[in-house]
């Protein structure tokens, strides 16, 4: 298996350059289709990937990742560094210049004041900012002129790049957001479901949980791109049901997370209309741990929250117990094949960062067994085991999808024979990523006490995924469930170390502590239990040219290329 390397299922004919185009829009219309339908398109108020996807259309960040892991400059002349004085040589600051005559889709100019007002929109303390921890050490961001921003941190910074970098953190226009800020940000609906930006298209139609209708930005910097004149973007369904439609039947061009067993995806091409493509990054399918109680005998606001921890899953024995019984490597051969392996990391690459962890890699049933009879858990008759009169029992909680769904069945009987029972709860993808404060079957709510799911970090430094679990990033009722900290880890130790991070700049060092804070959170404490490092895979048809699978950022990152062949 290559991990880390670009790669095709049938070819590079997605990369090949497209044939001379007079205008902008000749290649008519493009139909994608995501079996998690976004429910908004601001990414400042949700993690879920399928929102960030569909508002990468519309909103741009002012660097991007290529599929390389490289930083690309998007909507500035180059990339500050050292070298050309866009860093200050005591690492304190940087400073960004936008690109000339840039525009927002309405025609208005894009200005340094928008810059500076996304970054005091998701710093703001009353919001509940998604994507908090890419503001990690930032003290203010000024506006120098109407091309020129500069972000001072509160100390060395040598890894800059976390603010306005990756399609997590796109610019968002200070005209239209204005009175949106604070606890007023999730209830701007005009807003969070039709963004002003930069990006390609714009939104014409946005109808949540369902379709995207979008169009050719005329305001668009390059007077030539997009190729496509409109684009349809239908949510819902399930990973077979869309990857059917671009490999079998035809009717989409591109289909986003197939996640499907690998003889599945093989039946599927032999249709002969489209390929697989896939690309690894950091993507790890993991368990999160609650470390609060999730029972609903606890009033709403109070459950899932800090002030009631959780009445078994507090004690580390239970948590490594329940990860030294799942066999991961069976379950990597099962659910994707040469798309995935065992891992025992949270962050699994760069190599740089990927801890040499490989403890959990063996399944040990017996030893699972010792250790909750030392933490006092006696099996019962029924086998299920019980301590001070409360049993062993856990309701087990993912999205609804056909690999999750086996990996769930099979977990169960493993943690069946431990003697823990399991409930099983599937939820539905756009349900479960979703960012609705109201639902109680969000993964950040996480009304359950566990949950399977997989996301990844942008770009090819792992600082702000780790800064995720830092204390003051736990979902709440305070922050309208946004937070990043989904188990609610809290480890002052932790923190420390997430701010020496950003602090650091040999790169061997920033290396060794990545990996100490890997460590903290799945082989020293178990509040995350990895299982598969897997590549992130989409299908394509034939006729669709100019997509470039990227692990690193929007598999969207460059739809302004994209055409059709024929």
């Amino acid at each position: 298996m290559k991990i880390g390397h670009l790669l095709l299922s049938a070819g590079l004919t997605a990369l090949l350059a497209p044939a001379a185009h007079a205008a902008r829009g000749d290649s008519g219309h493009v139909n994608l289709i995501y079996n998690q339908a976004p429910s908004i398109m601001n990414p400042y108020l949700s993690n879920g990937t399928k929102d960030l996807e569909a508002s990468s259309l519309v909103l741009e960040p002012l660097i991007r990742f290529n599929p390389q892991g490289e930083m690309v400059p998007w909507l500035i002349e180059e990339i500050p560094t050292l070298d050309n004085g866009g860093v200050s040589e005591d690492l304190t600051s940087i400073t960004y210049k936008l690109l000339p005559d840039l525009k927002w889709n309405d025609g208005s100019p894009v200005t340094a004041e928008d810059v500076v007002f996304t970054g005091a929109y998701c710093m703001d303390p009353e919001g509940g900012c998604a994507q908090l921890a890419r503001f990690e050490g930032v003290d203010k961001i000024e506006a120098l002129d109407d091309r020129t921003v500069k972000i001072t941190f509160t100390g060395p910074k040598p890894y800059p790049y976390l603010a306005f970098a990756s399609y997590e953190s796109p610019i968002l226009q200070k005209a239209q957001f204005a009175d949106c800020t604070g606890t007023r940000a999730p209830t701007c609906s005009e807003q969070n479901f039709n963004p002003v930006g930069t990006g390609a298209f714009k939104v014409d139609e946005f109808r949540p949980n369902d379709v995207i209708s979008l169009s050719a930005n005329e305001n668009y910097r390059d007077p030539e791109l997009p190729h496509f004149a409109s684009v349809t973007l239908k949510g819902g369904g399930d990973a077979a049901s869309a990857a059917r439609s671009v490999l079998e039947t035809g009717e989409y061009d591109y289909a986003w997370n197939t996640q499907l067993a690998p003889e599945v995806l093989q039946q599927m091409m032999a249709g002969g209309k489209g390929e697989a493509v896939q690309a690894f990054g950091s993507l790890v399918e993991r368990i999160e741990i609650n470390l609060t109680d999730p029972s609903s005998s606890l009033p709403e606001g109070e459950r899932a929250t800090a002030d009631h921890p959780h009445p078994f899953l507090t004690d580390e024995r239970v948590r490594r117990a329940l990860s030294m019984a799942i066999d991961r490597e069976l379950l990597s051969e099962i659910g994707y094949g040469d798309a995935g392996q065992p891992t025992c990391n949270l962050v699994p690459a760069p190599a740089l960062y990927a801890s040499d962890n490989t403890d959990c890699l063996t399944q040990d049933i017996e030893g699972a067994k010792a250790l909750l009879d030392e933490a006092g858990w006696t099996p019962g008759p029924d086998g299920v085991r019980t301590k001070d009169g409360m049993r062993l029992s856990l309701l087990f909680q993912t999205s609804t999808n056909a690999v999750r769904q086996d990996f769930q069945s099979i977990i169960k009987q493993w943690w069946q024979e431990i003697g823990v029972e399991t409930e099983l709860k599937n939820v539905d993808g756009s349900v479960f990523f979703g960012s609705d404060p109201g639902s109680p079957d969000t993964m950040r709510k996480f009304y359950s006490d566990v949950e399977m799911y997989a996301n990844n970090f942008a770009g090819t430094d792992p600082e702000q995924y780790l800064a995720m679990y830092t204390c003051e990033k736990a979902p709440s009722p305070a922050n309208a469930w946004q937070g990043e900290n989904t188990n609610r880890y809290c480890d002052p130790e932790y923190d420390r170390l997430v701010a020496e991070l950003g602090g650091t700049a040999d790169p061997e060092e920033r290396g060794r502590i990545g990996q100490q804070l890997n460590d903290m959170l799945t082989k020293d404490s178990m509040v995350i239990i990895p299982l598969i490092y897997r590549g992130t895979a989409s299908a394509r048809a034939n006729t669709l040219g100019g997509v470039e699978i990227n692990a690193w950022d929007s598999q969207l990152w460059n739809i302004a290329d994209w055409y059709r062949t024929e």
